[in-house]
């Protein structure tokens, strides 16, 4: 099977229920920033962490996938048997957030983005998860085709924080200090 299909070489993609949209469309927009976020933590998982964190940014990827499809269906038939993300697994994130927070010492200032290799991959993976979250709610504020996505965007609001409190843990568990911005600087 080929990877190309060339339907997409006039500017236009497909969407979950075949309607097209081009490819600067808000809801593709979405998806390429949720690819991305998925794809920074992917690099991000190729580091050694510890197996508890792995396996909640590996679930992490599949909720993403998860998003997107969401994303892509809406306005279409296929909505209706497009899985969604649950309220659950935001729960499972603020879990995995509060374990984190009772580990790490409290923040008395912004801290600046780095460390080990991948707390600051984690960080990036943050940066990229905010901006997914600002695409859905572009998204949700245009003349798309209106449909549920809340749940969607808590979950996405919820994951950069967790990724957030994943960098700052990653880099006290490898011994990188973290380094305070100073605005007089």
């Amino acid at each position: 099977m080929k990877i190309y299909t060339k339907t997409g070489d006039r500017g236009d993609t497909g969407l979950i229920g075949g309607a097209r949209v081009t490819k600067d469309h808000f809801a593709i927009e979405v998806c390429g920033c949720l690819d991305e976020t998925n794809s920074v933590i992917g690099v991000a998982c190729s580091f050694e962490l510890p197996d508890s964190l792995e396996a909640e940014l590996k679930n992490a990827q599949q909720d993403l996938f998860v998003i997107g499809s969401s994303v892509a269906s809406c306005g279409s038939d296929s909505r209706a048997k497009t899985v969604l993300i649950s309220e659950e697994r935001v729960l499972e994130l603020e879990q995995g957030l509060d374990r984190f927070v009772e580990e790490l010492p409290a923040m008395n200032a912004f801290i600046l983005p780095g460390g080990s290799t991948s707390g600051a991959t984690l960080h990036l993976a943050r940066t990229v998860c905010r901006r997914a979250e600002r695409a859905l709610v572009r998204l949700m504020n245009s003349d798309f085709p209106k449909c549920e996505l809340t749940t969607e965007l808590i979950y996405l609001n919820r994951l950069s924080d967790y990724l957030f409190v994943a960098a700052r843990w990653a880099n006290q568990q490898e011994g990188f200090a973290e380094t305070k911005w100073l605005p007089d600087k």
